[in-house]
């Protein structure tokens, strides 16, 4: 097993335990982050080859590239990712506008 694959398993462990035993919501905003980073950091090191150059328009002494497919999914993953996590920061801001507190366990009833 290589280095990238137990870094990933690192993080996405991180961020599950910190998501099921975190009650902050930016530290559940945080943890959510972390499992699409582990995520990201797993699509690259699929694309990975050793030896290997990059598919551009070249000339390459070598025929082995590497495979666009992982890069682009990544890509398009950090996009969904940020997009999630702006969403996710927006809804604790409103839910300390209304219960005055980032604790999820904690709601004061108003009024």
């Amino acid at each position: 097993m290589s280095i990238p694959f137990i870094a990933v398993i690192i993080l996405a462990v991180l961020g599950i335990a910190a998501l099921l035993f975190k009650r902050n919501m930016v530290k559940i905003v945080i943890a959510i982050n972390v499992i699409g980073s582990a995520a990201n950091l797993f699509l690259v090191s699929l694309g990975y080859r050793a030896d290997s150059v990059a598919p551009i328009f070249t000339n390459a002494p070598k025929l082995e590239m590497v495979l666009p497919t992982p890069q682009a999914l990544t890509l398009t993953s950090i996009v969904i990712n940020m997009a999630v996590v702006a969403l996710m920061l927006s809804l604790a801001v409103l839910f300390y506008q209304k219960y005055k507190t980032l604790d999820s366990g904690k709601r004061r009833l108003s009024g």
